[in-house]
């Protein structure tokens, strides 16, 4: 019989596509499943990158590129860092992935050594663990609860760091929260990174350009701390903002070295990224503006009416999204409660009863590295918001 490879004995599936094949599958029952559990956004992709990735096809757009993306979409990135955050990079500083998902994957295999501790705070998005174990890294979870407001502070970050510490991997605004560091956070932060010039930076900003606060993108560490340029990877992509979820592709910027690593790297793994994909990235970063305006508007719309839906449940406490399109549920006031003689241990058995009971789909805390949580995804119109909190409304009333 064929034998795994430790690694692949140690591989974890991801909690949020496993929860998605479960809810697919109690809809084939013909169950009226709602799913609020992956990070898609519902609308379509945008009508000047749809059109384009179509002429990429007419016109025979349809070769290898080089393994870090065409020179056109690398210069269009950085165009776009420097209108957006008035950062300066070279095309040699880009490089053009499947996805951000793998942008990140690639930066981990090309920093982490074996043994290399990799700071991720809670809560996290679920990947970002089994990422750096992949590399052969290790994990160093440093606990963020409500008290840190969901977000590492200097003090946290200051005590992870060792001698084994090679990168601080962080998300904002959040996946799970929505919540986002402010410019202050950022540069308390940054007085912290100084003190240890080892440790690189890997900062996931697929969500910056979908923030509530009227600004158009959200604070950077590198607005507040330039000096760190040198060992920050900034990674980014269409998924989001631009609703590319299925084109997969994705960007990093960074250091030349490291990112000419990462571009050898693509090129024996995933090879050259999509030319359909990257001609219709380039459209979006070029002529979609309006179109992502119009989204944080409609985000803006739907998590205000799911706030109030929420708080119609007066034991569930949910942090205010300040971006991303995520609400942080506690419902750590329903564990310990029982449902038809089954007792609420955990967020988990939380989130199963619902999902197998009252067939709303949701993602447990603890995948997060956070139990008592649950995440919800807004992107979902305000009435299927409404229709999912009153089941959900409808299951707790039956605790005791």
């Amino acid at each position: 019989m064929i034998s795994l490879s430790k690694r692949a004995q140690n591989l974890k599936t991801s909690p949020t596509l496993a929860l998605v094949a479960k809810a697919k599958e109690l809809a084939s029952q013909g169950h009226d499943v709602i799913s609020l559990t992956v990070g898609e956004p519902d609308w379509q992709t945008f009508k000047a990158p749809s059109e384009a990735g179509i002429e990429a096809i007419q016109k025979g757009i349809t070769k290898y590129t080089p393994a870090n993306g065409t020179i056109e979409l690398r210069k269009a990135i950085c165009e776009k860092l420097k209108s957006e955050l008035n950062f300066d990079y070279g095309p040699k500083e880009i490089t053009v992935a499947s996805g951000a998902k793998y942008v990140i994957f690639a930066a981990l295999q090309m920093l982490c050594s074996p043994g290399d501790e990799v700071i991720i705070a809670t809560p996290y998005w679920v990947s970002y663990p089994t990422m750096v174990e992949l590399a052969d890294g290790v994990p160093h979870i440093v606990e963020c609860g409500e008290k840190e407001n969901f977000k590492i502070t200097p003090a946290l970050l200051e005590k992870a760091i060792n001698a084994k510490t090679r990168a601080f991997l962080f998300c904002s605004p959040s996946n799970p929260t929505g919540l986002a560091y402010t410019a202050d956070e950022l540069k308390a932060l940054a007085d912290v990174l100084r003190k240890h010039p080892q440790v690189a930076v890997i900062s996931d900003d697929i969500y910056n350009r979908l923030v509530f606060d009227g600004t158009k993108v959200a604070p950077h560490l590198l607005q507040v701390a330039p000096d760190l340029k040198d060992r920050t990877i900034l990674v980014n992509g269409g998924s989001k903002a631009y609703s590319m979820t299925g084109w997969r592709i994705g960007w990093a910027a960074g250091p030349e070295k490291i990112i000419t690593a990462m571009g050898d790297y693509q090129s024996q793994s995933t090879g050259s990224p999509s030319s359909i994909s990257q001609h219709a990235l380039l459209a979006a970063l070029k002529n979609s503006e309006s179109d992502v305006t119009h989204v944080v508007k409609t985000l803006i719309s739907r998590k205000n009416a799911g706030m109030k839906e929420l708080a119609t449940i007066p034991q569930f406490k949910v942090a205010d999204p300040q971006g991303a399109f995520y609400f942080w549920v506690d419902v750590r006031a329903f564990l310990g409660k029982t449902f038809k003689g089954q007792k609420i241990a955990n967020d988990k058995d939380f989130c199963g009863v619902l999902l197998n009971q009252f067939y709303v789909a949701t993602v447990p805390g603890a995948e997060c590295g956070s139990d008592g949580f649950m995440r919800l995804s807004f992107a979902v119109t305000e009435e299927t918001m409404a229709r999912a909190v009153a089941r959900m409304r409808e299951f707790v009333a039956q605790l005791t």
